[in-house]
């Protein structure tokens, strides 16, 4: 029995001192804070609650002894839970993951995260610097909003190839959506929407009969399983549904895929305050891309290439949706979408 627990003991610090071995002296130091107090927790609406928990998991395999405790929900039920936890004065979220930008703004207005600047934030692909100059949150997701559809079901004369396609009658009872109200995502997409074809737009979809699910995950979860045959989603979920053997394949609208960056930030009253720090480098690390290419996502870092066969997000059609856009007009979209779906 002892020694097997002196075995025990020996793996764990050989696997942490293999693990310090490539760090820098910052991280090295940090991780040591880290070490300490043993685990954050992430309040994390970007990625897929599997996705959240592998990069987490992949996280503790750098540094062991430091725990992720993932809560994964939409990007609005997120900071509705965030802010419920800041007026009742509790400290639980370390590091909060929005996919709502307005989110990180006002977090950072109204004095509610650390100023904290990694030190891989200033190697990151030059669309994803500098989001905030200031430093209090940064680039840990540019996941683009994109057409699906079901490659069973669609032919190829009939793919749409821009948003106004989705309103063609053809479509009715065929159309999956997500819902501004709950997840960020969705809601600068249709602020672009808005900005693009009017609030008429939001009419035309509403006589599709569209099936709306809270999250940009939804629309081709459904496509996937046969119950509609076109949609939107994030082009992260879409890569990895298509890398699977799904029937789905991506579109890159010709009007532009929707793209605003999405950020993180570690709480000013973190408990865990070291490894939130070390968390969020870890991020925006190489190792970190590499983990997100691996779950179908876009790498943050210029070492890393895009998943296997599709494109970079320099060689596809953008519409950017900026900052100050989301944040002086998603409640009036959501308020609008709610008027015109009744839901």
């Amino acid at each position: 029995m002892i020694r097997m627990l002196a075995g025990t003991v020996l793996a764990a610090v050989l696997a942490t001192s293999a693990a310090a071995a490539d760090m820098t002296p910052q991280e090295a130091e940090l991780y040591e804070a880290a070490k300490q107090e043993g685990e954050l927790t992430w309040y994390i609406a970007q990625f897929g609650t599997e996705q959240s928990e592998k990069l987490g998991q992949s996280f503790t395999e750098r540094y062991p002894g430091v725990r992720v405790n993932v809560i994964r929900t939409t990007g609005q039920v997120a900071y509705a839970r965030l802010m419920q936890d800041l007026r009742a004065n509790v400290a639980q979220c370390d590091v909060f993951s929005g996919t709502d930008i307005s989110h990180a703004i006002s977090l950072k207005t109204d004095g509610h995260l650390a100023q904290y600047v990694p030190e891989n934030a200033a190697k990151l692909r030059k669309p994803y610097l500098d989001l905030d100059p200031d430093g209090y949150y940064h680039t840990t997701s540019a996941n683009p909003t994109i057409i699906v559809y079901n490659t069973d079901l669609v032919s190829e004369a009939d793919v749409p190839r821009n948003w106004t396609d989705l309103a063609d009658p053809k479509w009715k009872g065929q159309l999956a959506l997500s819902h501004p109200g709950y997840s960020g995502s969705t809601g600068s997409w249709a602020i672009l929407m808005q900005r693009l074809y009017g609030t008429e737009f939001f009419e035309k979809l509403e006589a599709q009969d569209p099936l709306i699910g809270r999250s940009l995950i939804d629309p081709p979860t459904v496509l996937t399983a046969g119950e509609r045959s076109v949609g939107i989603s994030s082009l992260g979920t879409a890569t990895r549904l298509k890398k699977q053997g799904n029937p789905i394949e991506i579109v890159y609208p010709e009007d532009g895929a929707k793209l605003v960056l999405s950020a993180s930030g570690v709480l000013a009253n973190a408990p865990h305050p070291n490894a939130a720090k070390l968390f969020l480098n870890y991020l925006l690390s190489v190792d970190g891309s590499t983990q997100l290419v691996e779950l179908g996502y876009q790498p943050l870092r210029p070492e890393v290439p895009p998943p296997e066969g599709e494109k970079a997000l320099d060689e596809v059609p953008l519409a950017i949706v900026d900052e100050q856009e989301v944040v002086d007009g998603i409640q009036d979209v959501i308020a609008d979408w709610r008027d015109i779906f009744g839901n």
